[in-house]
């Protein structure tokens, strides 16, 4: 029996450009489009998640995925028809903000048009976690991210502490959190050249 290949792909964190470029529509419906989604399933499977955007594994591209009760769902240059008026708040994590989570405000409901991985036209009426997180993944492919969301005051360093079970939430700031991961990319950079010499 042939050996499936892995197609996880690295998940890019905060500080990589390409999570603020706003992503590019599909144009052709071609193999790398099927490979694209196939490799986000995957990495999203790795990483435990329930939504991830094309951009988030380096490809700016107008793809997110999400999982909701069990089942995968493809959108393909989804667009936001409809929104409720009414919001709910809650924590949010992000795969390209580890250890950070945000208290963010999004409509209950939402209609989003897309199309599938065979090109087919489709409608989903979303509610609560399903909604929540195509907003989240659909505000990755405009360049938008969770510390642009949070309420005032709701923005959070998240640290587990042994002898705690539940994890310790500490007060941050959007400028605090992406100068502390700009300082980490730069620390990988430099421990790159330095190991290259």
């Amino acid at each position: 029996m042939p050996k499936r290949v892995s197609k996880v792909k690295r998940i890019v964190l905060l500080g990589n450009p390409i999570l603020r470029q706003v992503a590019e529509p599909v144009r052709r419906l071609d193999r790398r489009v099927k490979e694209l989604v196939e490799e986000m399933v995957q990495s999203m499977e790795s990483a435990n998640g329930v939504g991830l955007a094309a951009n988030q594994i380096g490809v700016p591209l107008r793809v997110c995925i999400a999982k909701h009760e069990g089942q995968y769902y493809v959108f393909i240059n989804p667009e936001v028809m409809w929104a409720s008026d009414e919001k709910h708040g809650d924590l949010e994590g992000c795969l390209s903000i580890p250890n950070v989570q945000a208290f963010v405000e999004r409509s209950v409901e939402i209609r989003v048009m897309a199309y599938d991985q065979n090109g087919d036209r489709f409608e989903v009426e979303a509610r609560g976690l399903f909604s929540r997180v195509l907003q989240h993944e659909i505000d990755h492919l405009d360049g938008k991210l969770i510390i642009d969301r949070a309420v005032e005051g709701g923005l959070y360093w998240v640290r587990t502490e042994k002898h705690n079970e539940e994890p310790v939430l500490i007060p941050t700031t959007p400028t605090e959190v992406e100068q502390a991961f700009l300082a980490m990319m730069n620390e990988d950079k430099h421990t790159s050249v330095k190991g290259k010499r």
